[in-house]
Parts: C-alpha cells; structure tokens; sequence
C-alpha cells in the first residue's frame, strides 16, 4: 500500500512539473510575441529548469535566444562605425551569453556573424597591442601589462602577447620596503616593532589578488645594515639609500611625533539597589529592593601620536604619497571598594519600581554612570571584577591588546604608561597607508611623480 502511495505522489509530481513548464513555455511565447526577448528567455530557461527534456520549452528557449542574438548583432554593428573597440567589447558578451545559454538551446547568430566578429576582434587586439608598445616604451610598465592582457582577451596568442605581458609583468612589479620608524621614544626597539607590525599587515592586506604589481620585501633588509639605536632614528636618505640597495622600488618611510597623553578621575557615588527575594511560609515570593551607598572610582587615559608617512621612490627620491594621521586611543580602569553581598547579578543602578514610575531619573543614573565607567561597562561587570580580584592586582601591560581594541572596562588599579598604549594604537594603524599603496599599485611611477617641498626633506 505504502509503495503505491509513494509511486502516486511521484506521479502527481511529474504531471504538476510538466504543466508548470508548459505554462511558462506560453508565457515565453507571449512575452516574444509582444517584443520582450529577454523575459521570454528567462521563462523559458525556468521551464527547461523545471522539465529538461520539454521540447516546446527548448523551442521557445531557441526563439527567444535568437532574437536576443540578432538585437545584440544589430547594435554592435551601429556601435562598430562609431567605436570599434566599444563594439568589439559587446562582441564578448555576446559570446559570453551563447557559451552559457548553451545548456538550453544553440542560438543561432546567422553565417555572416562568424567573420564579422572576427574581424572586430582582431581590431580590437591590434588596438591594445599598439597601446601596450607605446605604453612600454613610455616607462609605462603597468599601462602596458594592461594593455598586452586585453589584446589576449580579444584573440588568443595574437602576435607575441603573451611574451610582452610576461615581460612587462616583470617590469612593473613594485618591490616595496617598509623602513623602521622615526621615533623620539626612550624605548629604543620602539620604531622596529611598529615597522614590523605594519609590514606584517600590509603582506597580508595586498597579497594578491589584493594588488596586481606590489610585492614586500622584509624587513631584515635594514636591520642588517644598522645599528640598535640607528634603528630607531632612520632618516629619510638611510630609507632611500638602504631601500635602493635592497632592490626596492618604493620604500615607506614614517615619522612618529611626540605622545600626547591626559589623565583624568571621574567618580561616581550614589545609592544603587540590590534585588532581595524573599519567600514566606506558603513558598510565595516577594521581591525588595535595598539601597546600597556606593562609590566607583575611573582613571581615564586618553592617548594620541602623529604620524608622518611617505611612499618615496627609491630611484629618483620622489615623494609619491606624503600623508598625516593621528592615532588615538583611551584606557580605562575603575576601582570600588565595595564587596558585593550575594550575587552580583542581583545588583543594579535602579530599582525595576523607579524605572516604571520616574524614568527621567534611571536615565539620569545611568548617564552619570556612562560618564565615568563608560557606555558598555555594567554595574554587575565592576562588582563580578572586584570580588575576583582579591588582594592581587593585574598588570596594565597584560591588558594592552584589550586596551588597544577598545575594551571598555579593565579592573586595575594602574594604567598603563602612554608609551604603552601609543605602541598598541600604532601596531593596528596602518589603514591608511595600505589604501594608499593599493591606489598606487595599477599607476606608473611616471605618471604619480610629485617633488617633494625641500621643507619636508629631514
């Protein structure tokens, strides 16, 4: 019985399918008949998706491919006495639409169409094969690779494409080094670390297919060749002469200004309450709230250092970017003496009752809470931390990297130095730059050249 009852539902299910496809395959016709090719084709795609083997279907797929073949045709030839190489672009997606409407139906493009284009194809790769010649003798390697790329598009191995491009790859590969930073720091590894940092970013942000032509090289190249505290002062002329001696094209040279650092105590003090349940003889519960005096204490670090990046090159000295950003960020600590009692989960900055009959005042609290513990800090978060702290206390250097993330709230009793947090905010501050070198990697150095204002040579 049960197998019967499966071979019936096949069953219905087939027949639902055929006349599903079969309607679609009229909606095509109509939608043909009434001059809307492409909608044809697509309801008729639908049918053959739902039933492959329809031939009314694979009728209607044909019809409508073909009079979307001949509208492509008609305009091709309208834009070809206008743009050539406008035209022979469409000549691919024309192409394109045939080799994936395949599955469907064979569209018919007419016994001209083959050496019309043809002949539009290898116009349109002569065109870009001339370009790339004058782009390559112009010191314009990357215009050029370009260029020989779209010769290839337009016809397979034309002439000695593939040649040119391999070797105009080659030359317009961008070998780029990352020069230690700049710093006035005590801390004499302090520009090394930062250089690495971002030179480690960077491989992983424009490794291809990121960027096309710029390529990394490491940054043992300087280390090598200096000294510990030279390290630490690179000017501009050892970034040049040591990135040019490394076989660099570019090489990113940064400057980092004095640490701008202020301190400030925020306090909060005022009565929160703690959620009290109590159950009666019978098992019934009755929730209280107790007011419990209370004092938080903020320390608040804000931090911000200038940086000076170039992106030189190395052959001629150009300044080929010349940018400055601030990095800033802030550090956090709160301290409270009060030892939660019971659960701290219990505890809140006002009663569910205040929150109900006077909201103005819950949002007042919470404001001055905000204020001094910040947005994302919770009055259970301070009392969780102060019962686990005990009478240790955590170390301000183990919380850079919550620091550095934007971490709301660390339960310490010190910050941690400036110099600190300014080596935490730089080590992630590379944006910048690295939009800037994926600007520059498609452009040739000839047409970025921008002399540098003899001011700014230091």
């Amino acid at each position: 019985m049960l197998r019967r009852l499966a071979s019936f539902l096949v069953l219905i299910a087939f027949v639902a399918g055929c006349a599903g496809s079969s309607k679609l395959s009229q909606k095509s016709e109509e939608k043909l008949a009434g001059g809307d090719a492409w909608r044809a084709w697509h309801l008729a795609v639908r049918a053959l998706d739902k039933e492959p083997g329809n031939p009314r279907a694979r009728q209607a797929a044909t019809a409508a491919g073909a009079a979307i073949a001949q509208d492509w045709q008609r305009r091709i030839r309208a834009l070809a006495e206008l743009d050539s190489l406008n035209a022979a672009g469409e000549v691919l997606k024309l192409a394109e639409f045939r080799v994936h409407a395949a599955r469907y139906a064979t569209i018919p493009v007419g016994a001209e169409w083959p050496a019309e284009e043809r002949t539009l194809r290898l116009t349109a790769a002569r065109v870009h094969y001339q370009r790339g010649q004058e782009a390559a003798k112009s010191g314009r390697p990357k215009r050029a690779c370009a260029e020989f790329t779209e010769a290839e598009r337009f016809v397979n191995d034309y002439r000695d494409t593939a040649v040119r491009a391999d070797r105009a790859m080659n030359e317009a590969l961008t070998r780029v080094a990352v020069a230690p930073f700049r710093t006035s720091t005590a801390d004499p590894t302090f520009g090394a670390q930062v250089a690495q940092a971002w030179h480690d970013h960077l491989v992983q942000e424009l490794a291809p297919p990121a960027t096309q032509f710029t390529r990394f090289l490491g940054n043992e190249t300087f280390r090598r060749n200096m000294t510990l505290s030279e390290l630490d002062d690179v000017s501009r002329g050892d970034a040049i002469r040591l990135g040019r001696k490394a076989g660099a094209q570019h090489v990113v040279w940064v400057s980092v200004g004095n640490v701008k650092s202020s301190t400030k105590l925020h306090l909060f003090r005022d009565n929160v309450v703690r959620r009290v349940v109590e159950k009666d003889a019978q098992g019934n519960e009755t929730t209280r709230w107790v007011e419990v005096p209370i004092e938080v204490v903020a320390r608040v670090r804000d931090v911000t250092v200038g940086i000076d990046y170039e992106v030189i090159a190395t052959e001629s000295g150009t300044s080929l970017v010349h940018r400055h950003v601030d990095r800033s960020t802030q550090a956090r600590v709160v301290w409270t003496s009060h030892q939660p009692e019971g659960d701290p989960g219990s505890y809140s900055l006002v009663s569910e009752t205040v929150r109900a009959s006077n909201p103005n005042r819950a949002k007042e609290v919470e404001a001055r809470w905000a204020s001094v513990c910040g947005n994302a800090t919770t009055l259970v978060q301070v009392l969780e931390a102060r019962r686990k702290a005990g009478p240790s206390r955590g170390s301000a250097r183990d919380a850079l990297a919550r620091f550095a993330a934007g971490a709301a709230f660390v339960f310490l009793e010190d910050l941690p130095p400036a110099e600190d947090l300014a080596l935490a905010v730089m080590t992630r501050g590379s944006g910048a730059l690295r939009d800037d070198l994926a600007r520059l990697d498609a452009i040739d150095d000839v047409d970025l050249a921008v002399e540098l204002p003899e001011a700014s040579r230091r």
